[in-house]
């Protein structure tokens, strides 16, 4: 499938994921989908933000185990980041990695994609870096990239495994595990539980820039499906829910109304929220316990000294 089928199947999967989502009992739609090339720019700077305390404190972890890690990794490794984005973290990464045999990233956003292949090509000229265009949940994408003979590493920073409900976050690392063979490994980044403050803080910055990332999907539906959304009758809403152990994010209606999206009409009560994105959060227990049950087996993992977020390299078993 060339590139611009590829653009028309995720431009379908979008309408089709949209009008599903709008339709349910509780309006949803899928966090994978705020991540247009807007949407990751917002993000971008939504990392840079004091009380987005993830992304700094991932980072302070690969800059101060980066050579551990790749260690970890060894010699001659295809590294596959699923949701590679803009492919920042794996750049550096890839430079202290020894002899990689190549980088396949992921992502449904092509835009992106293109451009940060060309930025790490011109890096590391003699790097095979392959992307693929699609969902990373869905097995058919992962069919387009090429047999590698050498063992693989599935990179998934970011926490994005919190994204996924339980179930979900399950059927995909067992999806993961399926594209890999025994001794192969599993690259994992995820944030922690910890108090309620700091966590709420993060998605509900003082900066409303989260507020701004998480109103673009509206944008982004008027703009590609034919949406009505006034964005100004929508307040960002963001909550720890502690006995699921995941912050929610909601977009909550503040008046009644109708809004008309691919010609089909959707009615809003008062308070109303469209549910947008879950970050779950883990304990190292409950962690270890999930990547076991999923075909993998814990080899290492680093934390900051707060314990607030961990990076995990399990094997395929």
């Amino acid at each position: 499938m060339n590139m611009a089928a590829k653009e028309i199947v995720v431009a379908q999967a979008f309408e089709r994921d949209v009008l599903a989502g709008l339709s349910a009992e509780q309006k949803t739609l899928p966090c994978k989908y705020l991540y247009d090339e807007t949407g990751s720019r917002l993000f971008e700077d939504i990392c840079g933000l004091d009380d987005y305390y993830l992304t700094r404190t991932e980072a302070e972890i690969f800059t101060q185990q980066l050579d551990n890690i790749a260690k970890t990794l060894g010699e001659g490794v295809t590294l596959i980041e699923p949701g590679a984005g803009n492919c920042e973290k794996a750049e550096p990464l890839l430079q202290c990695m020894l002899a990689p045999a190549g980088y396949f990233p992921l992502d449904i956003s092509p835009e992106i994609l293109l451009k940060a292949r060309q930025r790490i090509q011109a890096c590391q000229p003699n790097l095979h870096v392959i992307p693929a265009i699609g969902d990373f949940t869905r097995a058919a994408v992962w069919q387009d990239l090429p047999a590698v003979t050498g063992r693989k590493v599935v990179f998934f920073p970011g926490s994005t495994i919190g994204n996924f409900n339980p179930e979900q976050a399950r059927a995909l690392l067992e999806l993961f595990s399926q594209q890999l063979g025994p001794g192969d490994g599993l690259l994992l980044g995820a944030d922690l539980v910890k108090d309620s403050v700091i966590l709420e803080r993060a998605y509900h910055d003082s900066n409303h820039v989260t507020e701004a990332f998480n109103k673009n999907l509206l944008h982004r539906i008027n703009r590609e499906l034919g949406g009505s959304f006034n964005l100004d009758a929508f307040a960002h809403r963001a909550f720890y829910h502690q006995l699921r152990q995941r912050v929610e994010m909601h977009l909550v209606s503040l008046e009644p109304q109708t809004v008309e999206v691919c010609g089909r009409k959707f009615e809003f009560e008062e308070g109303e929220t469209i549910h947008t994105e879950n970050s779950h959060k883990y304990t190292p227990g409950s962690l270890e316990e999930l990547l076991r049950v999923t075909g993998f087996e814990p080899r290492q993992f680093w934390t900051d000294h707060q314990q607030h977020y961990a990076i995990y390299y399990a094997e395929a078993v």
